[in-house]
């Protein structure tokens, strides 16, 4: 199974901003917009993940799809989503990653 192409430390830090979206969205979406390909793709796989789109064991297929499928900005696509922030945090937890434990690394720095 491939790796996440996205530091986990990155997706928490977008689950922050999706969470504070009404402060932060334009933050959020300039953050989003700065990542490569792969990161966004990658996000946007997790989200499916955590929506059940597709199971944690198809994390491949699901970032090859997301960079098939990639018609609109990643930040629009994703900030449009209503539950986005938890999909990604249970995108996470499923492939194994501890949010909460990367929450602890984020702010210990």
């Amino acid at each position: 199974m491939d790796e996440l192409q996205i530091s986990p430390r990155k997706v928490v830090q977008v689950i922050f901003q999706a969470r504070e979206k009404a402060m932060a969205e334009a933050e959020l979406r300039a953050f989003i917009a700065a990542m490569n390909e792969d990161e966004k793709a990658s996000l946007v796989a997790l989200t499916w993940i955590g929506r059940d789109t597709f199971d944690a064991d198809d994390l491949e297929e699901a970032i090859a799809t997301a960079k098939a499928e990639a018609t609109a900005p990643t930040e629009n696509y994703l900030v449009g989503m209503p539950l986005f922030a938890d999909y990604l945090e249970a995108g996470l937890e499923a492939i194994g990653i501890s949010p909460s434990d990367v929450e602890e690394d984020f702010f210990d720095r």
